[in-house]
């Protein structure tokens, strides 16, 4: 009878098919945390190059924003030097207006005056106190003398009412002279008209 020995045959091969098994285990262990470790050293890699980048870019756009903000400063400063300069020269030519204005009033004064004045009018003199005119004349009729008042009181270069200070009426061998005294108050032509004075408190004295 023949004996065959199996498990003699059966252990080696057993034996050498585990090791291979553990081998093949830790190698794969040590593969999965290599690829782990790689993974993460390219993650925290990426990480820092995209935060280097973000602070480049960061810097960039700072650097750029203060050199647009000094420009701006120094544009907000030459706005406010020619707005100081618009002003001192608004002043100056308003003040130029008026002084021109002051200049040429006393003509335009005389040209109203003598404009207003009717036939049969005359003057005798003419003072200048501030704005008020006090101006003296003669004339044939009270007539005339009521046309010259209403006159100066239609020249935008006059308030209302101009006043009649004094009138006095001659007898002469050439017939009735009135000797008059009257106020004129001068105004801006541009400023606004003065309501008329009622009816009853204008027209002319009386004769004596």
């Amino acid at each position: 009878m023949i004996r065959i020995n199996l498990l003699a045959v059966d252990r080696g091969p057993v034996k050498k098919t585990r090791g291979a098994a553990v081998v093949t285990a830790a190698q794969r262990v040590t593969i999965a945390a290599a690829l782990i470790l790689l993974s993460t050293l390219v993650a925290v890699g990426w990480w820092y190059w995209s935060l280097h980048t973000t602070s480049s870019r960061l810097e960039d756009e700072i650097a750029k924003a203060e050199i647009e903000a000094q420009q701006l400063r120094s544009v907000l400063a030459q706005v406010q030097k020619f707005e100081t300069r618009k002003a001192v020269l608004q002043q100056r030519v308003s003040l130029i207006e008026q002084l021109r204005r002051g200049q040429t009033a006393p003509v335009h004064v005389l040209d109203e005056v003598s404009r207003a004045l009717p036939d049969r009018l005359w003057l005798i003199s003419m003072a200048q106190h501030g704005q008020d005119f006090t101006i003296e004349g003669r004339t044939t009729s009270l007539t005339a003398l009521s046309d010259f008042v209403a006159n100066l009181e239609a020249s935008a270069w006059f308030k209302r009412p101009v006043e009649i200070l004094d009138s006095q009426v001659d007898q002469t061998a050439a017939g009735d002279l009135v000797r008059f005294t009257i106020r004129a108050t001068t105004q801006s032509p541009d400023a606004p008209a003065a309501p008329p004075p009622p009816a009853a408190g204008r027209g002319a004295p009386p004769a004596r």
